[in-house]
């Protein structure tokens, strides 16, 4: 009579995990997005250009997905914050079908 229970709580710790790691990377990739918008702007020290290049090597293929689709708006460059929108969105949906399946 005990597994059911332990199985229970098993698996609502596995859910708890996952959903942690999810938020967690999520929220760490919409930082180095955001610390790669901040370092686009201003020129870095050429001891940082390691930094920089991480940055520009780990946010760029994400962001690309979205400057083929989104229309020129001259120097404009809507694609981190399109890509923050989708990370966000993308977070709720994970955690909500998560979620879901409990019930």
């Amino acid at each position: 009579m005990g597994a059911p229970v332990a199985d229970l709580g098993l698996l609502l710790d596995a859910i708890s995990q996952v959903q942690t790691f999810v938020t967690v990377f999520i929220s760490v990739y919409s930082g180095l997005i955001l610390a790669y918008i901040i370092t686009s702007w201003i020129k870095l020290p050429y001891s940082l250009n390691k930094f920089q290049r991480f940055l520009f090597d780990v946010c760029e293929p994400y962001l690309r997905l979205f400057r083929r689709v989104l229309p020129s708006f001259g120097p404009l460059d809507f694609s981190p914050a399109i890509g923050l929108i989708v990370l966000s969105v993308f977070e709720r949906i994970v955690n909500g079908v998560i979620l879901e399946r409990l019930h």
